[in-house]
């Protein structure tokens, strides 16, 4: 008996990490530390397919989860310049308002959210707008990297050819 009980335990442990390691956007993060303030974002990878990204899969003017499944998170363990406007550390979501030729970044107070669903604007903590710039690069799947050079830092949010640049600045 005891043995079953070890053997259909195992099985399920097993099928619990099949269906992580097989999700059709996987779960990604990027980090980036300064002195003692860390910053991770932890964001789901949609993947191009084939598909029309931006004004189809991701239609312009609405609310975007910023990646998939989950709504993108970033957590701060001290506080950080966002597009000059403060940021106190914590734990925010991470939503988007995709046009042609701009997006508005905003972070959001509210976390553990599925999408952008429920998504309530009372929760905004910031928002801002930054330029499309096209990309030299396809990237097949939605990519968020951290480029940091000391005190200062840019969030490249890239998918298909489309870059965007959201300036971070370390103020411990």
């Amino acid at each position: 008996m005891l043995g079953l009980v070890v053997l259909l335990t195992g099985a399920q442990v097993l099928c619990a990490q099949e269906t992580f390691k097989t999700r059709s956007s996987p779960l990604a993060l990027t980090q980036m530390r300064y002195q003692n303030t860390y910053v991770k974002i932890t964001y789901s990878q949609p993947q191009k397919r084939g598909r029309e990204t931006f004004g189809k899969l991701v239609p312009y003017g609405e609310v975007w989860r910023t990646g998939a499944n989950e709504a993108t998170e970033i957590t701060l363990t001290g506080d950080v310049m966002v597009n000059n406007q403060l940021l106190k550390s914590g734990t925010y979501s991470i939503f988007t308002i995709p046009q042609q030729d701009r997006w508005t970044i905003i972070i959001n107070a509210d976390v553990g959210l599925w999408g952008s669903y429920n998504y309530n604007p009372r929760f905004d903590v910031m928002r801002f707008d930054v330029p499309v710039q096209r990309n030299n690069v396809f990237f097949e799947g939605f990519t968020m990297l951290f480029d940091q050079k000391n005190d200062l830092a840019d969030l490249l949010i890239m998918w298909d050819t489309v870059k965007l640049s959201v300036p971070f600045k370390f103020i411990n």
